[in-house]
């Protein structure tokens, strides 16, 4: 069992984690970090983490399936579970298959892979699935804790919500930029949208099905699209977008803050939302 996540927490790509940050989003009141850009099996990272602090929970979000094996992982997991109880919170996840070569058969993919997780003594309880689709979701609130969905909106978190019913983890991911001036905001947000998002067939299908045409995702994406994935304002009116995930139906949202330094960001936020 993995302690309660708070409301709100942080994703960051690993490379730009370390024990300060850590330290310090811990002190703002955030519940959780989740560890961007696909983490290696050791999970060195995670451990790191959380030897450098005292209560927050850390998770991936999200181990690829295809980097490394369940096996390996389900170790790395039984380690650093062992160290830190009730900490570590493991995000698996398919990728997409423009990634690699040997893609095929996702689904399959993901039930074989959750075996091997159970094979390596990983409980359910303690690991979420990446998820988008209802086929995934479903999967996610029958053999995982839950779903960790990036790049979505409320309206998604809604519908997956349905999808998992009212005891499965949801966590949802959105990214922010504090700027009140919508091109200057755009600028920083768009290329970190399109740039791979837009152009991958997992993250496409999920937006047209919420109802975004292909003239929304064409050219970088539309100024409603960018501004739907990635919020920008005051710190009250990103709080704001945050919170419609939560009245949506989210148990958490970790929120990714774009910018050479996020922490300005994360404190701004904690100003709002964690006070």
């Amino acid at each position: 069992m993995v302690n309660a996540l708070g409301k709100i927490g942080i994703w960051q790509g690993a490379p730009a984690l370390n024990p300060g940050l850590a330290r310090e989003v811990e002190q703002l009141g955030y519940g959780a970090i989740w560890v961007g850009g696909s983490p290696d099996g050791e999970l060195k990272i995670v451990e790191d983490l959380l030897d450098a602090t005292e209560r927050i929970v850390v998770a991936t979000g999200i181990v690829n399936m295809w980097s490394d094996d369940a096996a390996t992982v389900g170790a790395s997991w039984r380690r650093i579970s062992a160290k830190h109880p009730g900490r570590f919170l493991l995000g698996v996840g398919i990728g997409h298959p423009e990634a690699t070569k040997v893609y095929q058969k996702p689904y399959d993919k993901i039930v074989e892979y959750l075996d091997g997780l159970d094979e390596a003594g990983v409980p359910v309880s303690a690991r979420v699935l990446a998820a988008l689709g209802p086929k995934v979701l479903k999967l996610s609130g029958e053999r995982a804790a839950g779903a960790h969905p990036y790049l979505t909106t409320p309206e998604h978190t809604r519908q997956a919500r349905e999808i998992l019913g009212p005891d499965a983890l949801l966590v949802p991911e959105h990214k922010v930029v504090f700027d009140t001036d919508p091109e200057r905001a755009r600028a920083i947000g768009r290329p970190k949208v399109n740039n791979p998002y837009l152009h991958l067939t997992n993250y496409v299908s999920n937006l047209k099905r919420l109802g975004w045409s292909d003239a929304d995702i064409a050219d970088g994406g539309s100024d409603a699209l960018i501004d739907a994935l990635v919020l920008h304002g005051t710190a009250a009116e990103i709080a704001a977008g945050i919170t419609a995930h939560l009245d949506a139906g989210a148990d958490q949202v970790c929120i990714q803050v774009l910018g050479e330094d996020p922490l300005p960001g994360y404190r701004a936020v904690a100003e709002v939302l964690l006070s």
